[in-house]
């Protein structure tokens, strides 16, 4: 009886990570769509509304889910509570909810690259910076879609097989 229920955990346990690592296969995709139309709406906010960069974060902040919302907000707060520049409070603001989110190393290099640029010139060049950065994101977006689709089930078998295969050389 005692194995039964072992076995029952063993295979629960391995299918859960199979799981979660089809879950971070499938956020990516999504995140980096989100990050494109926060993008997006920032253009917007500093092309067409001329709003100041704080508050067209806070704007974003309301639109996103999280952990987008978290960064928005926290780069917000950067700008509007402390003597920082524009690329610090970016890029501080990043590396505070980076964990939390299912981004690639390549995805901080490109946010790092526009928060280089960001609040830096005019607004043409800024909507080339912002127009650059979605090409960017684009392309990592379509990776991150082949990379789920070719992977995602397998993860989830893997996790169950692995149990599977567990018990029977534990038993």
């Amino acid at each position: 009886m005692i194995k039964i229920i072992g076995a029952i955990f063993i295979l629960i346990s391995t299918s859960w990570a199979g799981f979660e690592a089809s879950k971070h296969l499938s956020e990516r995709p999504k995140q980096l769509r989100w990050l494109k139309t926060a993008l997006q709406s920032l253009e917007a906010e500093i092309m067409y509304g001329h709003t100041p960069l704080h508050e067209a974060a806070r704007k974003i902040a309301k639109q996103m889910p999280r952990p987008l919302s978290w960064f928005f907000e926290a780069f917000a707060g950067r700008l509007t509570g402390s003597d920082t520049t524009v690329r610090d409070a970016w890029e501080e603001s990043m590396k505070e909810i980076w964990k939390q989110t299912a981004f690639k190393q390549s995805e901080y290099e490109i946010l790092k690259q526009f928060g280089e640029t960001l609040g830096r010139h005019d607004i043409a060049t800024q909507q080339k910076q912002i127009i650059l950065a979605l090409n960017h994101l684009e392309r990592e977006e379509q990776e991150a879609r082949e990379r789920q689709n070719r992977y995602e089930k397998m993860a989830k078998s893997l996790g169950f097989m692995s149990g599977l295969l567990l018990i029977i050389l534990l038993l």
